[in-house]
C-alpha cells in the first residue's frame, strides 16, 4: 500500500528527472467558471503526461536483477511512454501491451521510445491483465501495472506535493482539487500528499460519461464496472474499473466523482489551448471541463484542475478547435 513516506521516497528518486509542471491561470477561464481557476498542466510533463511520474518511481525502485530481466506494462497509452521513457533511461528493456485501437500517436510514441509493443484486441474482449501475467512468467518480466501499483502510486502522488506548495504561493488553502480519473493512481496518490500537505484541499474524481465506474463507486460504496472498455474520445482514462488499491483511499479521501460529457471535454481541449496556450488530449482535458461547466457541483472562490495529458493526434485536436474556438 502507498503512503506519504513512499511519496517523499518517490520525490527524491525523481529530483532532477521530472518537470516541475506549472499552475496556470486565465482570466477568461475565470469568467466562464464563475470562479479562479488554476490548472495543474502536467501535460508538460515528459511524454506529454504525468504518467512519467509513476514510470520512474517504478524503474527506480526495482532491484539491479529486476532490471536485468526486464519489465512490462499495459498500457492504451501515456503509461506505456512514462515506463517506455523510464525503462530507456535506466538500460531497463520494456515491453509495452497495447490495445490494438489505442491512438495511433502513442503506439508509434511507445515504440519511438524503444520499447517492443505487443497489441491486444481489447473491443473483442481479450484480458490485458491475463495476457499482462502470461508474458510477464514466460519472459521473467516485472509487470509495472497503471496504477494499481504502490511505486506507481507514490510516484503519481508527487504532483500532489507540487500543487500543495504551488497552492499555497498562489493564497488559495481550500479548494476541491479535479483529477482526470481513470484506474485511480494519479487521484488516490495526489489525495495521500494534500492529505498530508495541504488538508483545506479536497481531491475530486472527474470522469467522462459511460465511464464512470469511480464516481458510481464511491456512490455506491463498493467497486462498480464499466459495461464497456473502449469506445470514447477520452481513452486516457478510460478503466475497467478502480483499482484494489487506489479505491480505499478513494473512499477515504475523495469527495464525489464529477461526470463530463465528451463535447464539454472537447470544449475544453480548445479553451486550453486558446486561453493557456497548452494542447491536451480529451481524456486529459475532462477535470478543466468539470471546473469550467459543472460549477454547480463544486463549491468555494477557487478550484485547481489536472491538465492530465497531452498525447493527442492532429485530426481529433482540429476537431475540437473547429467546434469551439
Amino acid at each position: 500500500m502507498s503512503d506519504f513516506a513512499m511519496i517523499q521516497a518517490a520525490a527524491k528518486r525523481l529530483k532532477g528527472y521530472s518537470r516541475r509542471t506549472p499552475l496556470l491561470s486565465s482570466p477568461f477561464l475565470d469568467e466562464i467558471a464563475g470562479r479562479r481557476v488554476l490548472v495543474k498542466a502536467e501535460c508538460l510533463q515528459h511524454t506529454g503526461s504525468f504518467k512519467f511520474r509513476g514510470g520512474w518511481s517504478a524503474i527506480s525502485a526495482l532491484t539491479e536483477t529486476q532490471r536485468a530481466r526486464g519489465v512490462i506494462a499495459f498500457s492504451s497509452g501515456n503509461h506505456a511512454q512514462g515506463v517506455a521513457a523510464a525503462a530507456k533511461a535506466h538500460g531497463v528493456a520494456a515491453v509495452i501491451l497495447m490495445p490494438a485501437d489505442a491512438p495511433r500517436l502513442k503506439i508509434d510514441n511507445t515504440r519511438a521510445l524503444g520499447a517492443e509493443v505487443v497489441l491486444y484486441d481489447r473491443a473483442a474482449g481479450e484480458d490485458r491483465d491475463a495476457i499482462g501475467h502470461q508474458l510477464a512468467e514466460a519472459r521473467g518480466l516485472t509487470l509495472i501495472k497503471p496504477y494499481d501499483e504502490p511505486q506507481v502510486i507514490a510516484g503519481q502522488g508527487t504532483t500532489g506535493l507540487e500543487i500543495a506548495e504551488q497552492a499555497t504561493a498562489a493564497d488559495v488553502d481550500a479548494a476541491d482539487v479535479l483529477v482526470c480519473c481513470g484506474g485511480g493512481g494519479l487521484t488516490s496518490g495526489i489525495a495521500l500528499a494534500l492529505e498530508a500537505k495541504a488538508p483545506g484541499l479536497r481531491v475530486r474524481p472527474v470522469e467522462p460519461e459511460r465511464f464512470d465506474d469511480v464516481t458510481r463507486s464511491l456512490a455506491s460504496g463498493k467497486i462498480e464496472r464499466n459495461p464497456e472498455i473502449s469506445g470514447s474520445i477520452c481513452d486516457a482514462v478510460l478503466t475497467p474499473s478502480p483499482g484494489e488499491i487506489t479505491f480505499p483511499v478513494l473512499q477515504r479521501l475523495c469527495g464525489p466523482g464529477v461526470v463530463v460529457t465528451e463535447d464539454e471535454a472537447l470544449h475544453a481541449v480548445a479553451l486550453a489551448f486558446v486561453r493557456l496556450k497548452i494542447v491536451l488530449e480529451p481524456g486529459g482535458a475532462v477535470a478543466l471541463a468539470a471546473a469550467l461547466f459543472h460549477g454547480d457541483q463544486i463549491k468555494g472562490d477557487a478550484v485547481i484542475a489536472l491538465a492530465t495529458g497531452g498525447n493527442v493526434d492532429a485530426a481529433l485536436f482540429q476537431r475540437a478547435l473547429s467546434l469551439y474556438a
